[in-house]
Formats: C-alpha cells, structure tokens, sequence
C-alpha cells in the first residue's frame, strides 16, 4: 500500500461528462447523477484500508447530502486483474453490504481516473450546482483511525457548497492508496 495525497482544488474546473455501468446494471452520465444543490464524485474501491475505515460513517453522511440537494456517485477505477477483490461482483457486494444510496460506477478503462485526474482512494470531487469544482479535500481528520471526536471535513465542505455555490478556501488533501493503473 502506498499512501498518496490528492493536489489542491483547482476552484471553478468543470466537472467532466462520463458514461459507466452501475453495480445495478444501469449505465450513468453526470446528468444523471448531478443534484439541484451540487454533486460530489467520489472515487473509492473495495479492498482499500482508507476506504475501509471511513464507508459507514461516509455513507451515512451521503445520505443526509442527498436530503440536502446534493447528487451523488462513487466510481471505482482499479484494476481489477490485478486487484480480483475490486472485481464488478465484489463492487456488487461491497455496495449492498454497506448500503450504498448513490450509484456505484465501474470505471473499468480508467479513463474517468483520468480526466478527474483521480490520485487515491478516496479521492472526493465536490462541485457546486454549476458544475464547478469547490472541494479536493480529505474526509475527516482521522485517517485509518476514525473516532466520534473527528472533524467531518467533506461533510462540512459540501453542506457550504450546497447553501453558498463555495467550498472552504482551506482544504487538507485526501490521502489514501494510490489508484491501481492497468499495465
């Protein structure tokens, strides 16, 4: 496992089109996926120990954005030859085992990775409701060793988005393992 972090925001970057398959067999866009209030886009995977260690917290926080106008979708871009517990199926599971309420997308070319030039996982792209971008920060301030005293950085940062159009100006990046290229 190697750690990385994410860059800065780039504050106003577009959000980039896409089109990738669903744990729930549908095909989304970001149309699809985009709240009246924002969107965030996360990219996440199954096996990662950071991802591990936020999801319960990080889902449940996801479902009061939604309440909130916020659109929603996880995308995982791994390879998954090389990376079998990131495969379709394991997505599958890991979505409805841990009661995912937004889309869980299959990135399987990795060129989403790409374009949102994704570094870890997790890795989180908040953007307000004109699709631009107003948070590239870390979840919470805890890392692998989530408690209740934690600061809820994402959560805090769109919940601003949603009510102002703005992210915070001062972001910590994520950290997280790094995205698995194909080779």
């Amino acid at each position: 496992m190697v750690a990385l972090q994410t860059p800065i925001c780039n504050f106003g970057w577009q959000a980039p089109d896409f089109s990738l398959q669903g744990v729930d067999g549908k095909t989304y866009n970001l149309a699809d996926i985009q709240g009246p209030k924002g969107t965030l886009i996360m990219f996440i995977c199954n096996h990662c120990p950071f991802v591990q260690a936020i999801i319960k917290p990080l889902v449940a926080d996801c479902q009061e954005l939604q309440k909130q106008g916020l659109g929603i979708a996880a995308i995982m871009s791994n390879d998954t030859l090389s990376y079998p517990e990131d495969s379709f199926e394991n997505m599958q599971i890991f979505a409805q085992d841990n009661a995912f309420s937004f889309p869980y997308l299959w990135d399987k070319t990795q060129e989403v990775a790409k374009i949102y030039d994704a570094v870890c996982t997790p890795d989180f792209f908040g953007f307000n409701n004109k699709n631009e971008l107003h948070y590239r920060g870390r979840y919470d301030d805890s890392g692998r060793f989530p408690s209740e005293n934690t600061k809820k950085e994402l959560k805090i940062a769109m919940e601003q988005v949603i009510h102002s159009g703005q992210g915070p100006k001062i972001q910590t990046p994520s950290i997280g393992c790094s995205i698995k290229w194909l080779r």
